[in-house]
């Protein structure tokens, strides 16, 4: 969707771009319902950071962009789905509008 790297690394963090729904393999899009697209978000993160050796323990940081803040309560279920340990710090923001019409966007940083 544009000129940016999936992930660097600089210091020992791993920096992922935004997330969105889009399986990897197929390149299709999510159904426009926040809980799926909020599940494959995080499947996407989880299949970068496997490729790197990594996994959702060694995120540090992560970021959620709303289209719309009234979907916090359902992406943040999902979110929380993920962690069965101390979650990491996170922020989470209403975005005016984001890359294709997506629902939900979130990136991570990660610690080796």
């Amino acid at each position: 969707m544009g000129p940016y790297s999936l992930a660097t690394e600089a210091g020992g963090l791993v920096f992922l771009s935004g997330q969105v729904a889009l399986d990897p393999t197929t390149g299709e899009r999510s159904p426009d319902d926040v809980v799926q697209q909020s599940h494959r978000v995080m499947k996407n993160i989880g299949g970068i950071l496997g490729d790197l050796g990594l996994g959702y323990s060694d995120i540090a940081k992560s970021t959620i962009f709303l289209a719309d803040m009234d979907d916090y309560p359902a992406v943040n279920e999902v979110y929380g789905s993920y962690f069965d340990f101390e979650p990491p710090a996170r922020s989470a923001i209403q975005a005016g509008a984001l890359p294709g019409g997506f629902l939900v966007e979130i990136e991570v940083v990660a610690a080796r």
